[in-house]
């Protein structure tokens, strides 16, 4: 009988582009689409220069672009960090549930390789969607094993941990390895896994991305060398079972009835960059905001006495007075409030100027938060209650049970594609831009993906530098 380690190792050396359904090809390619988008936005920012400028000390024969950055090339693995980075830098990328990031530590790393594999044979846009979704995959089988994977984390950040195995996964898939490497790259993983939620709302977070997408490569190659881990990695409380409590892995299911999780359980894509339990809060703030302006008139903040949130506890983006752009976009107040002040949450609305503001301070110094029983942190279940009362006693109440982008309510493609060009073109041309969108849309009938990848690299002309230095 198999163990479960040798279960995961069975899959991934396993799936072809056969088993892939029209459903999870569409749903992936969503996924794709946003994750480049989000990066590109990301390279505007100071932890990805940061990340950058430290990975230039690392040269190799082999180099693989660094996303909207013509002029820089690093070693594979190097380049997946920087731009795992740079899409995690705005708290901008997808979220599953079981929750975690899922993408972003598998996109860097696919791309990155496509440039570094010997031209033939070519890589397909199959084979990238295949070695995809087998990264996205073995995250979510893994997630599965404990009940407190559920729940939004209160002790490490999931895709440092998921993310890893997933890296690994995903890379020895594109690779083809052989199942016995395949489950010593799992191995290797593990040991290389881990980041804790301290760091969540700082600019160390978004290097939990990056790092996954690194270490994951890294495991696969090592595993090439040779290099062995422990065989039953998966099965054991001290193996991956040290990271979750109550952890019950199972053996994977045949390959001839295989189903993918991606299937049965959509991603969370979002409109503005923070942690996603704050859109749950702009919805309803959003929505009581109707009653307290009309027209264009201002939100009347010397009449509001009290504004009451009632949302899970969730203690990280519990941030009564954030004062950087990333404590904001960990902070359940901070979105309330911008909200009710400008009736919406845009990426310009975490700048330093905008956190300052003296209203949006007046407001903060308002918030309370209550935490109802029936309120549990999950992304599934959880919603959010906002209660304004006003100086004569006047109290107005809305309630989001579930936001537009939510996976029980996601973006339109034509909105997904909207999100895509507003992020991408702080970087890419126009033309760059359309041209990207049609290719990922037809992601599965691309023969060759050195194609793809050549669109990442960004201006090169004096005009588009000037263009992105205007958008920063």
């Amino acid at each position: 009988m198999l163990s479960v380690t040798e279960s995961f190792a069975r899959v991934i050396h396993g799936l072809t582009v056969e088993h892939l359904t029209d459903h999870v090809i569409q749903r992936s390619k969503r996924m794709i689409l946003d994750t480049l988008g989000v990066g590109f936005l990301g390279t505007n920012t100071e932890v990805f220069h940061k990340a950058s400028e430290y990975s230039k000390i690392y040269s190799s024969n082999v180099a693989s672009t660094v996303w909207g950055q013509p002029d820089l090339r690093l070693p594979p693995t190097y380049a997946a960090f920087v731009n795992g980075v740079a899409i995690h830098s705005m708290d901008f990328d997808d979220t599953w549930h079981p929750a975690t990031h899922p993408s972003g530590a598998v996109l860097p790393v696919l791309l990155a390789l496509s440039e570094a594999l010997p031209p033939s044979p070519k890589c397909s846009g199959l084979d990238l969607l295949l070695a995809f979704n087998v990264g996205i995959e073995v995250q979510g089988q893994l997630l599965r094993f404990s009940k407190e994977a559920n729940d939004i984390p209160k002790r490490f950040h999931p895709p440092s941990v998921v993310g890893t195995l997933g890296s690994a996964a995903a890379t020895s898939k594109f690779l083809g390895l052989s199942m016995t490497k395949c489950r010593e790259a799992l191995a290797i993983a593990v040991s290389h896994a881990g980041a804790p939620i301290a760091n969540a709302a700082t600019q160390t977070k978004p290097l939990h991305i990056g790092n996954a997408a690194r270490h994951g490569m890294e495991a696969a190659f090592l595993a090439m060398l040779g290099l062995q881990g422990n065989r039953q990695i998966l099965d054991m409380q001290t193996g991956f079972g040290a990271f979750y409590a109550n952890y019950s892995p199972k053996v994977l299911p045949n390959l001839d009835s295989h189903t993918w999780l991606l299937d049965q359980q959509d991603v969370a894509f979002k409109r503005f960059p923070a942690h996603l339990a704050t859109h749950w809060v702009a919805d309803a703030a959003a929505s009581v905001r109707k009653h307290l302006v009309t027209d264009r008139a201002l939100l009347p903040i010397d009449r509001i006495a009290r504004i009451v949130l009632r949302i899970p506890d969730v203690q990280y983006v519990n941030r009564p007075f954030p004062d950087s752009e990333h404590e904001a976009r960990h902070s359940f107040q901070f979105v309330a409030c911008a909200t009710l002040l400008d009736g919406g949450i845009t990426v310009p609305s975490f700048h330093k100027c905008q956190i300052n503001r003296p209203q949006v301070r007046e407001l903060l110094s308002k918030v309370e938060l209550e935490h109802p029983q029936d309120n549990l942190p999950s992304f599934n279940t959880l919603y959010c209650e906002i209660s304004v009362t006003l100086n004569d006693g006047a109290t107005f109440t809305e309630r989001s049970d579930t936001f537009y982008g939510h996976w029980r309510k996601p973006l339109s493609q034509e909105d997904l594609r909207e999100k895509f060009r507003a992020n991408a073109s702080s970087v890419l041309s126009c033309d760059t831009v359309e041209r990207l969108t049609e290719m990922v849309e037809n992601l599965e009938d691309l023969e060759d993906c050195s194609v793809l990848t050549t669109l990442l690299k960004g201006p090169s002309s004096p005009e588009m530098f000037l263009l992105r230095l205007t958008n920063i």
